[in-house]
């Protein structure tokens, strides 16, 4: 019947319902809004020398705070109208065309809200590099790399691979992905860190159990930013690429990676076809890492942050695969009964509670 099928389509909104109060009431939207609203109602607001910025911030938390009210009385609304007209086919008609509508606000709203930062729009370059444990980790690495193309996918995400390097006997060693679509920095930022495997070796005789690392690596596509690179402080070595890549691999040395040497940042490109396509690629990761380092850098004198080997204790999520199954984020407690699915690029629900509580 039509009724159920609506009300199945708003209960399966509830969930982003409740994110959207849980990330407005944890970011102090109204708090920000009432404090703003009373600063811009004073008498003397004309001579506050930041009345400009003032007024463009409270214009732009109200026409948010507008949106808010709209959605989430808008789901209590459309609640009671189902209730009402549960037995009039032709109303719920009418009923579903505007649930479909609603529907896409809810979900276009959550993201806006989740994804404020600057960066968030950006594309980005996701580098994924195994631990220590050789075959293991590589192979563990591989696992990770394989989950965020599939994510991808999912999210209609564009991802194309722009350096891999071979594992010893398995997997691989690193690889890095430039992933192109909006929003693509907002929805994997929470993936930077430390990731750990827990479960029985395929590559053990024995069926011993065995714990590998893997370590993530996200930074946004920097824009035509001014970042001087004094030329004396690269390092540029060319070589065969290896792994897929279409013929022209293994033929030339069109493979190219750079070194800064103040810093020991590296980016390696091989994914196209010629040297000078590959060091432009590399240069712009090269580029977009400065810059997340400066970033990362003053955050840490503010806060006190070190930065983390891949090892134990500093993992940001763990997959279990025995002796239960199990997948938890140590950041914000959320956790998933269902590895396989998750490995299979079913990460929303740990990005969008990272975002919420992070």
């Amino acid at each position: 019947m039509l009724i159920d099928d609506l009300q199945e389509q708003l209960k399966k909104l509830e969930p982003d319902i409740a994110t959207i109060k849980t990330f407005w009431a944890n970011a102090d939207f109204e708090t920000n809004y009432q404090k703003l609203n009373t600063e811009s109602q004073a008498e003397d607001f004309w001579q506050n020398p930041n009345q400009i910025e003032i007024a463009k911030e409270l214009q732009a938390i109200k026409l948010q705070r507008e949106m808010y009210q709209t959605i989430t009385q808008g789901f209590v609304d459309t609640q009671e109208m189902l209730s009402l007209f549960a037995n009039d086919e032709v109303e719920l008609q009418k009923l579903a065309q505007e649930i479909r509508k609603f529907a896409g606000q809810v979900r276009t709203f959550k993201i806006q809200l989740l994804l404020n930062e600057p960066d968030d729009k950006s594309n980005c370059f996701v580098s994924v590099n195994s631990g220590a444990g050789g075959t293991e980790s590589q192979d563990w690495a591989e696992m990770l790399c394989r989950m965020y193309i599939r994510f991808c996918e999912r999210e209609g995400f564009n991802a194309s691979i722009i350096d891999y390097q071979v594992g010893e006997e398995a997997g691989m060693k690193s690889a890095t992905l430039f992933v192109k679509g909006k929003n693509a920095f907002g929805f994997l930022k929470s993936e930077h860190g430390i990731h750990r495997l827990v479960r029985i070796s395929p590559y053990d005789s024995n069926k011993r159990r065995h714990t590998s690392f893997a370590g993530v690596h996200v930074v946004p596509e920097t824009p035509d930013i001014e970042i001087t690179i004094d030329p004396n402080d690269l390092r540029i070595d060319t070589y065969r690429a290896g792994g897929a890549g279409g013929q022209h691999v293994n033929k030339t040395d069109s493979a190219v990676r750079i070194t800064h040497l103040p810093t020991k940042l590296v980016t390696q490109c091989q994914s196209e076809r010629s040297q000078l396509q590959n060091k432009e690629t590399a240069m712009k990761m090269l580029k977009a890492k400065l810059a997340q380092k400066s970033k990362e850098e003053q955050l840490a004198k503010m806060s006190g942050i070190e930065k983390k080997k891949i090892e134990w204790g500093s993992q940001i999520r763990s997959y279990v695969l025995h002796p239960y199954k199990m997948v938890k984020d140590h950041r914000t407690d959320f956790e998933s009964p269902q590895p396989d699915l998750v490995l299979d690029g079913d990460l929303i629900e740990f990005i969008e509670n990272y975002l919420v509580k992070v």
